[in-house]
């Protein structure tokens, strides 16, 4: 009988040590510090992680919903309080460095690497994002990288539709992806095809899916690929480093890649004895790269893949950008394929579309800093060592803003003080505002414009969306696709 009972005996010990954690956590939320906010840590070592990534905005708004716009959890490994508060929000992303900095969980940080411009702050942070803007700011495009973009993307496009009279089936999430990261690399490298443009593509794959995980160091898991797939990339562009160094003269200094920009700056340094600034390492040029690579991917590849399902499912836009590139077509002459610059900038609505994808879509959802003082927060103290989640989709659906929040309206962008609304946080704010913001625009701009006017489409069928923590179609987003 003692055998027969024994299970039962150790299901209930284990219910009553896990209603004790579950208890000792939610008091020690509360009683850590007095003014701290209310909220519970959920389990031990995992806290409320697993239900986050699960449920996500249902998990965070029955959370506000009990505790207010200010509570405590602790997610992705560490204590965290979540704030879906807009004007805290919008302090705290325009105060960096008063008791805040940068706070990404630990699988993030290390996977993307301690040069991450991310995640350095203070004077190093300035330096990074200098250099990260001489190479994907608003001047580089304009005067140098839109060229590479146009012809790759056209390129890129040109056999979507298949040779037969009925179409091709393609999944346009898989394809985005494709031009997302051959685009960076043809930026960042010169290279968009052979076997080291394969094997990066296979390895930073891995990299991705590894920085939204939980930093547990064993085979199989998501963080473990993630930490090898880095170690490879690493050796691929410290080779390819190496191999710039020694060629030609004449080769380093006609390169037009982030990469020869980079180094090609490093030797001007060492030959201007008058020069003060410091010096990048290959360790931090390696890292700033992968920044470059992973930043400009998921936005890219996510903005371009959802704008097709909501142009798909709203003809008026739809008409209303194909307008648009016609008058374009009307302007130029039969032999002159390439968009310049002045077509992308009087593409207005192909802009609102993009923002409209992003704010609906919710592509970004917030940023987490870490706090490296006790910091005083409506009436509230968040302390040392403690992540802070800004919180911003929920200011994506605000009514007040937007008018019917969940129905795909380009025009509302039409009034362009939307973007200079100080709770406009897409693209971060602050000295945070994202570098590549104006690259991104163009490489989503390029694609809308060449896709729209070589085809037509309609949705094959069985492509289902989850938008947390990662917007994307997990068994892909298939479309037919037919030449114009």
């Amino acid at each position: 009988m003692a055998l027969l009972l024994s299970p039962g005996v150790a299901l209930g010990l284990l219910w009553v040590l896990c209603s004790f954690f579950l208890r000792w956590n939610e008091l020690r939320s509360h009683q850590r510090r007095v003014l701290l906010p209310p909220g519970t840590m959920g389990w031990p070592v995992v806290g409320e992680t697993i239900e986050f990534l699960r449920r996500g905005p249902d998990f965070l708004k029955k959370q506000r919903a009990r505790y207010g716009s200010l509570f405590t959890s602790h997610l992705l490994g560490s204590p965290t309080v979540v704030s879906m508060d807009l004007e805290v929000n919008r302090w705290i992303l325009m105060n960096e460095g008063r008791g805040l900095v940068p706070g990404y969980p630990q699988a993030m940080a290390e996977i993307l690497g301690e040069w991450n411009v991310a995640a350095v702050h203070g004077a190093f942070h300035r330096v990074v994002r200098g250099a990260l803007l001489s190479v994907v700011g608003p001047a580089a495009v304009r005067e140098r990288l839109f060229p590479t973009l146009d012809e790759f993307i056209r390129s890129h496009l040109c056999d979507w539709g298949g040779s037969g009279g009925g179409g091709a089936t393609v999944d346009v999430q898989e394809k985005a992806r494709e031009m997302a990261f051959s685009s960076a690399l043809k930026l960042i490298a010169g290279i968009e095809t052979g076997e080291m443009a394969t094997e990066l593509k296979a390895e930073f794959f891995k990299l991705v899916r590894g920085t939204l995980s939980l930093a547990v160091d064993l085979p199989g898991t998501a963080y473990r690929r993630g930490l090898q797939a880095r170690k490879r990339i690493i050796r691929l562009l410290r080779g390819l480093i190496v191999e710039r160094r020694r060629s030609s003269p004449s080769v380093m200094k006609g390169g037009r890649d982030m990469l020869s920009l980079l180094l090609r700056e490093e030797g001007e340094e060492e030959q201007d004895v008058h020069q003060t600034g410091p010096k990048l390492t290959d360790e931090q040029i390696i890292d700033l790269l992968i920044s470059v690579i992973y930043s400009g991917f998921e936005t890219v590849s996510t903005a371009a893949t959802m704008a097709v399902k909501y142009l798909h499912d709203n003809t008026s836009a739809l008409q209303e950008l194909r307008k648009e590139y016609s008058e374009i077509s009307r302007r130029k002459s039969p032999a002159e394929g390439a968009l310049t610059w002045g077509d992308y900038t009087s593409m207005e609505f192909t802009r609102a579309v993009i923002l409209e994808t992003m704010r609906l879509a919710t592509i970004v959802n917030g940023v987490l800093r870490k706090t490296t003082e006790d910091i005083a927060m409506n009436g509230f103290v968040v302390p040392k060592g403690w992540r802070i989640y800004v919180y911003t989709r929920e200011s994506n659906y605000d009514s007040l803003r937007y008018p019917a929040p969940l129905r795909f309206d380009p025009w509302r962008w039409k009034d362009r003080s939307l973007e200079n609304h100080q709770h406009f946080m897409m693209f971060g704010g602050g000295g945070r505002l994202c570098p590549g913001k104006e690259l991104g625009l163009v490489q989503i701009s390029l694609f809308l414009h060449y896709f729209l006017t070589r085809y037509r489409w309609e949705d094959a069928g069985g492509n289902e969306i989850v938008q947390f923590p990662r917007v994307e179609a997990p068994r892909g987003l298939h479309i037919r696709v037919w030449p114009n």
